[in-house]
């Protein structure tokens, strides 16, 4: 999962700062790839996969386009009330799907699917573990980027009903980030449609207590930057994004490196702050990165900073107009920062901007999705213990929602190790969904376990 999520973390982005290579190939329009590549043999598809596309056809799929996948397997594109969606269905198909939700994308990003889902499994191994048991997987395009519960969930459900009518007895769902908020929606809305649900790294309690994090992490760095050469660029108000993520009319520049240039103007300033800490451990960069971290409620990390940081200043515009407004205030809230006398932190109080809830936007919020702990089918989730982007507060939370509504029987929670890698400068830093490939691939076959033998996997199942 890590290669799909480690872009929203810090990790790959302050990579870029030193001039590597995302891991996520360019976005591309929304089209359906080729049947096959150029350099492919062409897919001779069975007698039996030849009556599955007919029955896909007859079930409304439209711009069918196939390829071989492994095993004799076969990988399907298509479109569903004009959205792609892709599939891979193993030569001995057991009638048993899985689907899988995907995360955020920044603001501007064109939506897309993967070529083959087993290839570019982002599950990372999930998916490829499932089809190697006889399960069909795949996954349905949103209709855009940002903030994208409402329309992951409304695509997902369309995909599975589809997978139904074609002859799949039993389904399931997965997701990673914002895909595992997308599993909560579709969990405790459509409690017939899945067997059971695996989140990983996920939103699992809701937006409004991220966003919250979001913003006052924000708007903290911003008063306790102002006049440093660590200040972000852009916009200041926290209600709106700090620069834009699509590029000005005339503007020539590819889609995607505008949008890393922008990631690279606010992720430079958080790594000089880090790089000034490391040379004075002591001195004020030290004390502030202390400070904004507390007040946001993430690890005083380079990663853990910039990538709640970069994902606010770059997605508030997109959340104020998917959700109506902001879904959080701070009218009336006292901070109560660390390492501040009493003077400092009524100064800082005084000067840290105020907002007030959106009630639209709450109500938003709460439907696309905040969870009620009220979902009837087995769900396993698995959070790192330091998550850079996605604190293990929203698992924690949903642990507790989830006992107050008396259905602690229907979930099992993995705490699992964080984990780091080197950043530029000699720094280090958290990773979002940054799991082992066994992490990865082992969840799914507990919940197949769990929900056809009724059995509750072992609290140590997955380390």
């Amino acid at each position: 999962m890590g290669r799909l999520y480690l872009l929203l973390g810090s990790a790959v982005g302050l990579a870029s700062v030193a001039g590597a290579q995302s891991s996520v190939p360019p976005a591309t329009p929304q089209t359906v790839p080729p049947a096959i590549s150029p350099a492919s043999a062409p897919f001779a598809a069975s007698a039996g996969q030849q009556s599955l596309l007919a029955r896909m056809r007859l079930a409304g799929a439209t711009d069918i386009a196939t390829r071989p996948a492994s095993g004799g397997g076969m990988v399907v594109h298509g479109k569903l009330a004009g959205r792609t969606f892709v599939l891979a269905f193993p030569a001995s198909w057991n009638r048993q799907g899985l689907l899988f939700a995907n995360g955020y994308s920044t603001p501007g990003t064109i939506p897309t699917v993967p070529d083959d889902p087993i290839v570019k499994d982002p599950g990372g191994g999930m998916l490829k573990q499932a089809y190697g048991d006889g399960f069909a997987v795949g996954l349905a395009v949103f209709d855009k980027s940002g903030v994208g519960t409402e329309t992951g969930a409304v695509n997902t459900l369309r995909l599975r009903d589809f997978l139904v009518k074609v002859g799949a007895t039993r389904m399931y769902i997965a997701g990673g980030s914002m895909g595992g908020s997308i599993v909560m929606s579709l969990i405790e809305q459509h409690p017939k449609a899945f067997a059971g649900a695996v989140s990983a790294c996920g939103v699992t309690q809701g937006w409004i207590s991220l966003v919250g994090q979001l913003i006052d992490m924000r708007a903290a760095y911003n008063v306790l930057t102002e006049g440093t050469p660590y200040a972000l660029p852009g916009e200041r108000d926290v209600t709106r994004s700090a620069l834009p993520t699509i590029p000005a009319a005339g503007d020539t520049t590819d889609g995607e490196a505008f949008r890393n240039q922008q990631k690279t103007k606010l992720l430079m300033p958080v790594l000089a702050l880090f790089l000034a800490a490391k040379k004075d451990p002591q001195g004020k960069e030290a004390r502030i990165i202390r400070q904004v971290a507390a007040i946001g409620g993430f690890a005083p990390d380079p990663s853990a900073l910039a990538a709640p940081l970069y994902s606010g200043a770059l997605g508030m515009d997109d959340i104020v107009a998917t959700m109506g407004g902001v879904p959080v205030g701070n009218v009336g809230k006292v901070y109560v920062p660390p390492e501040m006398t009493a003077a400092e932190a009524a100064d800082f109080n005084r000067r840290i901007q105020r907002f007030a809830a959106s009630p639209k936007a709450i109500a938003y919020a709460r439907q696309w999705h905040e969870a009620t702990g009220r979902f009837t089918v087995p769900l396993i989730t698995i959070h790192q213990m330091i998550d850079a982007l996605v604190p293990f507060a929203q698992s924690e939370a949903l642990g507790r929602i989830v006992a107050r509504a008396g259905n602690s029987r229907n979930l099992v929670q993995y705490a699992v190790a964080p984990t780091r890698i080197p950043l530029p400068g000699g720094l280090e830093g958290y990773t979002h969904c940054g799991f082992t490939p066994a992490q990865n691939s082992g969840t799914f076959p507990l919940l197949r376990r769990w929900v056809e033998t009724g059995k509750r996997p072992a609290a140590d199942a997955i380390k």
